[in-house]
C-alpha cells in the first residue's frame, strides 16, 4: 500500500518542555537580560562538557567562527590575503567567515562516507602564505582529526574547529572543538542544543578566549564586559569607569541574551538524553533503508569516532536521481536539505570560475547529496514512516 502523507517529519524539532518555560520566565522576572549570572553558567558547564577551559556564549555559530578566525589572525599578525583551508562540503558561513577577515579560503576536498576533510589532499594545499586549517565536523560525526593536528604541527598552522553540527561527538574519546586552537558551536534551530538562536566561540587557550569575548562586544576592554563589572568600589571603580568606553579593536555586537542562554541550561541537564535519542532515530532510519543499500549511500560509524547525528546524511547511488527521489519525499511529508553544496554556490563560481570542477567528490555530493531529520522531537513510528516512503519510491521505480 502507498503511503500517505499521514504526517510531516522535518529535518529539525524543538519542544518546549515546562523547564524551559519556567527558566525563561525566571530571566524575565529577575529584569536582567544582558550578560549575567545564567550565561556564564551555560558557558562553563558547555565548556566541562566539550573538554574545554573557556566558552564564550554569542548570537551564532557563524559568529562564533568569525571572532574565532579575527582572533587568531591577530594573535598570529596574519596577513589580508593570507590562506585559510577549508573542505569544499561544508555550510557557506565557514568559508565567508575567512573572506570576511580578509582572509583566502583555499578549498580541499572531503572524504567519501565521513565527508570531512581529507587528510590525505591536505598538504598539497599548503603553501608559504597558508596559516590555518578548518576541519567541518559535519552532520554530527567528527573529522580525522588524528592526521590533520599532525600535520598542522608539522607546518605550523593553526587550526579552527567548526564543530556547530557535532557537539558531544567525539574522536578518540576527546570532543570535537577540544583539538585546536579555537572552535565554534551552534545553538540555532534543529542543532543539538537549541536555543533559538545562538552560537559558543571556544578555546583551551586564554589569550584566545579572552580576545573573542573582546570581539563579540564591540572589541571593548575585558575590564567591562557585563554590567556587575562595575560592582566594585574605591580605586577599582574609578579604573572601571575610566576603561568602561575603551575598545582596543574593531570588534562586533554579536552577543545574545539571558533568554537563550537558559534554554541552553536547562538542554544541558538533558544532553545526554537528547544525544541518544538522535542516535536511536538514526539506527532505527538505517534499519529501515538497510534494504535499499544498493541504492543509497547510509551514514556510517567510522573507527575512534561517534556520531550525535544533527541530521542523517544520505547520498543516492547509481541510477537514483537525488531530485526526483527528495521530490517524491517533500510531497509525502519527509522533509530534506540538500547536503551543504559549496563550491557550485552562484557567488562562488562568480569569484572562481570553475571552482566545482576542481572538487570530485564535493562535485558528487552536490549532486547526489541530501539529509533528512534524525532529531529527538521525531518517534520512532515517525522513522518507519520515512522508510516506508523511501520503499514506496523505490517500488514504483522497478
Amino acid at each position: 500500500m502507498t503511503a500517505q502523507p499521514i504526517r510531516t517529519v522535518g529535518v529539525g524539532g524543538f519542544e518546549v518542555t515546562p523547564e524551559a518555560r519556567a527558566a525563561v520566565m525566571a530571566v524575565l522576572d529577575s529584569g536582567r537580560l544582558s550578560y549575567g549570572p545564567v550565561t556564564k553558567e551555560f558557558e562553563g558547564t558547555f565548556a566541562r562538557d566539550h573538554n574545554l577551559r573557556f566558552a564564550a556564549f554569542c548570537n551564532s555559530g557563524t559568529s562564533a567562527l568569525h571572532v574565532a578566525m579575527q582572533a587568531l589572525k591577530i594573535l598570529g599578525e596574519w596577513q589580508d590575503g593570507d590562506q585559510v583551508i577549508v573542505p569544499a562540503v561544508t555550510f557557506v558561513a565557514t568559508s565567508n567567515i575567512v573572506l570576511h577577515n580578509n582572509l583566502t579560503p583555499v578549498f580541499v576536498d572531503i572524504e567519501w562516507g565521513r565527508y570531512g576533510l581529507n587528510p590525505a589532499l591536505l598538504e598539497a594545499a599548503i603553501t608559504p602564505r597558508t596559516r590555518a586549517i578548518i576541519p567541518v565536523h559535519l552532520f554530527g560525526q567528527a573529522c580525522d582529526m588524528g592526521p590533520i593536528m599532525e600535520i598542522a604541527r608539522r607546518h605550523d598552522l593553526r587550526v579552527l574547529e567548526d564543530s556547530c553540527e557535532a557537539m558531544y561527538a567525539k574522536y578518540e574519546g576527546k570532543s570535537v572543538g577540544s583539538f585546536g586552537d579555537a572552535s565554534a558551536f551552534s545553538t540555532y534551530a534543529a542543532h543539538v542544543l537549541v536555543t533559538g538562536v545562538g552560537g559558543l566561540a571556544c578555546s583551551n587557550r586564554p589569550e584566545v578566549a579572552q580576545l573573542m569575548r573582546s570581539l563579540l562586544n564591540h572589541g571593548r576592554d575585558g575590564i567591562y564586559i557585563a554590567i556587575d563589572d562595575d560592582e566594585v568600589e574605591g580605586e577599582a571603580l574609578k579604573e572601571v569607569m575610566s576603561r568602561r568606553f575603551v575598545f582596543e579593536h574593531v570588534g562586533h555586537s554579536f552577543r545574545a541574551t539571558e533568554m537563550e542562554a537558559a534554554l541552553g541550561v536547562v538542554q544541558l541537564k538533558d544532553a545526554a538524553s537528547l544525544v541518544a535519542k538522535r542516535r536511536a532515530i538514526a539506527a532505527r532510519l538505517t534499519a529501515g533503508l538497510a534494504p535499499y543499500g544498493e541504492r543509497l549511500i547510509l551514514p556510517k560509524m567510522h573507527a575512534g569516532s561517534d556520531h550525535s547525528f544533527m541530521m542523517y546524511p544520505i547520498v543516492t547511488g547509481p541510477g537514483v536521481d537525488r531530485d526526483d527521489l527528495t521530490f517524491y519525499l517533500e510531497e509525502h511529508g519527509v522533509e530534506t536539505r540538500h547536503m551543504m553544496p559549496l563550491t557550485n554556490q552562484p557567488i562562488y563560481e562568480r569569484m572562481w570560475p570553475g571552482l566545482e570542477a576542481r572538487f570530485p567528490v564535493a562535485r558528487e555530493i552536490n549532486r547526489r547529496g541530501f539529509y533528512i531529520g534524525s532529531h529527538p522531537a521525531m518517534s520512532l513510528d515517525d522513522a518507519d514512516y520515512v522508510a516506508e516512503v523511501f520503499g514506496d519510491y523505490f517500488s514504483q521505480q522497478k
